[in-house]
C-alpha cells in the first residue's frame, strides 16, 4: 500500500516524511482494518514529526483523523460490517482497568495508547483499527469534510466544555486555526459571546465570519472582560495575557497536547479564584458527543485538501498558519490496491 512514514524526526522544513510502500496491515480478533479516503493533518502530527513529543515507535505513519470504510474484519467483530463508513480519532486504545478507566476519564488512562503515535495512522492507504474505538459518521458530512471533527473539533469540544463556559456568557479563544474554527461554531450554538484573539489577518476574517463579536491580536484589549477562554495556540506567554483579560472565578483550558513554556508571572493574575487548565486527549464519548452536536448544528468545517504525497506539503502550510481552516489528506479511490 502507500504510505507517508517518518523515520527520523526533523523540523517539518526539511521534509521528513518519506512516500513510499508500505505492508498492508492485516486484522486481529475485535479489527477492522479501514480503507482510508480522508486523513485530517493535525499540529499533533506537526508536534510529533518535528520530535516535540517522545516518540514511542519509528518508522511512524502518522495522522488520527482519518475517514474510510471497513475493508476487512476480523474475528468476533459485532459493530461494523465490510463498507461501512467509520472514523478513526486519536485515542487509539486503553486498557480498561485501571483506576482512571474506572472513572470515566479513560482520556487519562495508564495504559493509553494513541494513533499515529504508538500504531500507525491515517497518513495510508489502509489502517487497523479495534472496532470499539471506531465511529459512524454522521451522513450529512462528506469525507473530507468529516476529518477535522475527529480531533480538532473532539479536542475544540473538550476545551471549551472544560472551560466551564455557560450559555449567554463571554469566551475568548486564543488561535484560530483548525480547531478553533470548529470550536467557535458550538460555542455560538450555546449562545455565547466569542472574542477571538490571533495574529493572522485571515484568520480574523474567517473568525468574524463564522460570528467573533471582536477579533484582535492577544495584546489589544477587548471592550469587555471573558468569563473563560480557551487557548488553542501552542505558546505559553499566551497564559498570563489570556489570565489578563478572566474575569474572578473564571477558567482558561490550554488545548494543545505540547506548549512552550510559560512565563513567570504575577500571583495576582491567578488570585480571585481564576483557574488554568490543561486539556488532555479525548474520551470515547467527547467522540460521540462532537459528532452528536456536529450534525445538529451543523458544523461547517473549511477546509484545504492535499494529495497524500504532499503531507510535508501540508504541514509546513499549517506551521506558518496558511492553511484556512483544516488541512486534509485525501487518497484518491484510483489509487487503491484493494
Amino acid at each position: 500500500m502507500k504510505a507517508v512514514r517518518l523515520f527520523s524526526p526533523k523540523v517539518i522544513d526539511d521534509s521528513p516524511l518519506s512516500h513510499g510502500d508500505a505492508a498492508r496491515p492485516a486484522p486481529r480478533e475485535n479489527e477492522l482494518v479501514v480503507c482510508v479516503k480522508t486523513c485530517g493533518v493535525c499540529r499533533t502530527d506537526l508536534h510529533i514529526v518535528e520530535g516535540d513529543l517522545k516518540l514511542p515507535k519509528l518508522p511512524l505513519i502518522p495522522g488520527h483523523q482519518v475517514i474510510g470504510f471497513v475493508e476487512e474484519v476480523g474475528r468476533n467483530v459485532t459493530l461494523f460490517k465490510k463498507g461501512e463508513r467509520l472514523g478513526v480519532p486519536w485515542l487509539y486504545s486503553t486498557c480498561g482497568k485501571c483506576e482512571f478507566c474506572n472513572s470515566a476519564k479513560e482520556n487519562l488512562c495508564d495504559n493509553a495508547k494513541f494513533t499515529g503515535f504508538h500504531v500507525d495512522g491515517g497518513y495510508a492507504e489502509f489502517m487497523v483499527v479495534r472496532e470499539d474505538f471506531a465511529y459512524p459518521i454522521p451522513q450529512c458530512f462528506s469525507d473530507k469534510e468529516a476529518a477535522p471533527l475527529l480531533c480538532a473539533g473532539v479536542i475544540g469540544y473538550r476545551a471549551v466544555r472544560l472551560s466551564e463556559i455557560e450559555s449567554g456568557k463571554r469566551i475568548g479563544l486564543y488561535g484560530f486555526g483548525a480547531s478553533a474554527h470548529i470550536a467557535i461554531q458550538i460555542v455560538k450554538h450555546w449562545g455565547c459571546e466569542v472574542y477571538v484573539y490571533t495574529r493572522s489577518q485571515h484568520h480574523r476574517e474567517l473568525a468574524e465570519e463564522l460570528g467573533a463579536l471582536w477579533t484582535g491580536k492577544a495584546e489589544e484589549k477587548a471592550p469587555h472582560q471573558i468569563d473563560s477562554g480557551v487557548i488553542f495556540a501552542p505558546a505559553g506567554q499566551l497564559v498570563p495575557l489570556a489570565l489578563k483579560a478572566l474575569k474572578k472565578g473564571g477558567t482558561v483550558s490550554l488545548a494543545g497536547i505540547h506548549m512552550t513554556p510559560i512565563p513567570k508571572m504575577d500571583y495576582k493574575l491567578l488570585y480571585e479564584e481564576r483557574t488554568v487548565r490543561s486539556v488532555a486527549n479525548s474520551t470515547r464519548d467527547d467522540v460521540r458527543g462532537l459528532l452528536q452536536i456536529a450534525a445538529e448544528i451543523p458544523i461547517r468545517t473549511e477546509i484545504e485538501t492535499f494529495p497524500l504525497e504532499e503531507a510535508n506539503t501540508a504541514l509546513l502550510k499549517l506551521k506558518k498558519s496558511e492553511i484556512h481552516g483544516s488541512g486534509v489528506l485525501t487518497i484518491d479511490q484510483q489509487d487503491q490496491h484493494r
